[in-house]
């Protein structure tokens, strides 16, 4: 008797306050929300627009340091070129050793555009 009203109570309880509250977003349209998604939505962009930044500096070390492993080639953006030097261990370093110097060069860039640090 004592577990049946128990669980009544407990049942009565988190029906009342999930009713209170939505079980979904609810996307409210005011002048002062949609300037400030807009804010937030630039500030966004600018936030990924610095972190998309690659630096030569880091592909160098990594090419260096990493070149077997194709990990410079998942930092500049070339995911699949990666994962095949991942497998060839760089080609047997050779394929590692044309991309330090394409590296150097500044011929090997980022998938995304150019390098925001260079040498």
């Amino acid at each position: 008797m004592k577990i049946k009203l128990l669980f009544a109570i407990l049942f009565f309880v988190s029906g009342s306050l999930s009713m209170s509250y939505a079980s979904f977003p609810v996307k409210r349209t005011t002048a002062t929300t949609e300037v400030t998604e807009n804010v937030q939505k630039e500030n966004v962009s600018l936030a990924f627009d610095a972190a998309s930044g690659k630096s030569q500096v880091i592909a160098l070390i990594l090419v260096l340091i990493v070149g077997g492993l194709g990990i410079h080639r998942f930092y500049l953006g070339y995911t699949w070129q990666g994962v095949v030097q991942l497998l060839t261990l760089g080609g047997c370093g050779i394929w590692a050793l044309i991309d330090l110097i394409r590296i150097v060069t500044g011929d090997l860039q980022p998938k995304d555009g150019n390098y925001t640090k260079t040498l």
